[in-house]
């Protein structure tokens, strides 16, 4: 059997090995209400955008201080870090086995929120939002192959999952949805250093965190 790391998976393979379909939506309101920010809540996410603009200046922001100085204090504003929320880090999933291609899938998640207070299935707990972050230099579409990789595993669980790649700067969400075939939707992008954008990001962020 041949062992693969989701890591080294191209996006033609992912839809190969899987079968998902890809398209595209630019709406977050067919999935999502948004409701307007507080002026708490904007001023602390000026305070994100200018702390990490400030990395940015240096040069390249590595995989560890994106996920520290952006996507960290992005989920604790749109409230992933209380109840019934949890936040996973840097774990493994298991094996996902092809059938007829005599593949075997390792991987490791880079962040995950799940719900404490739901289950998809007995034991199982509900995934909220699947996060793969790169450095401020990579392309985020670099980590979608990864992500719908580990949400297909899950799928087996739920019915759809929220998923989002980003390098700090910009920000894709995609709702992944079970099915023959599983169907991806592409959101539009998102961006820390706009203003409208990034008040957006924040908001989708709250929506997802109270599905």
């Amino acid at each position: 059997m041949t062992i693969i790391n989701a890591r080294n998976l191209s996006l033609e393979e992912v839809h190969r090995l899987f079968g998902f379909q890809e398209e595209y939506t630019d709406s977050f309101s067919n999935y999502l209400f948004l409701e307007p920010l507080t002026e708490a809540e904007q001023q602390e996410l000026v305070q994100i955008r200018n702390d990490f603009r400030r990395y940015l200046r240096g040069g390249k922001v590595s995989e560890g201080q994106v996920k520290f100085l952006a996507v960290a204090p992005l989920l604790r504003l749109a409230g992933f870090y209380r109840y019934p929320i949890e936040i996973l880090l840097e774990e493994n999933i298991a094996d996902i086995e092809v059938e007829d291609e005599n593949i075997k899938i390792k991987g490791r998640f880079d962040i995950l929120a799940i719900s404490k207070a739901k289950h998809s299935k007995p034991q199982v707990y509900f995934w909220v939002l699947l996060i793969e972050s790169k450095n401020s230099q990579i392309d985020i579409s670099t980590g979608l192959p990864q992500l719908l990789t580990y949400a297909y595993k899950n799928l087996e669980n739920q019915k759809s999952v929220w998923g989002l790649t980003t390098n700090g700067r910009s920000y894709q969400f995609v709702y992944i949805e079970q099915g023959n075939p599983p169907i991806y939707y592409l959101l539009s992008e998102l961006n820390l250093m706009e203003r409208e954008r990034s008040t957006q990001l924040l908001q989708v962020l709250k929506a997802i965190c109270q599905l």
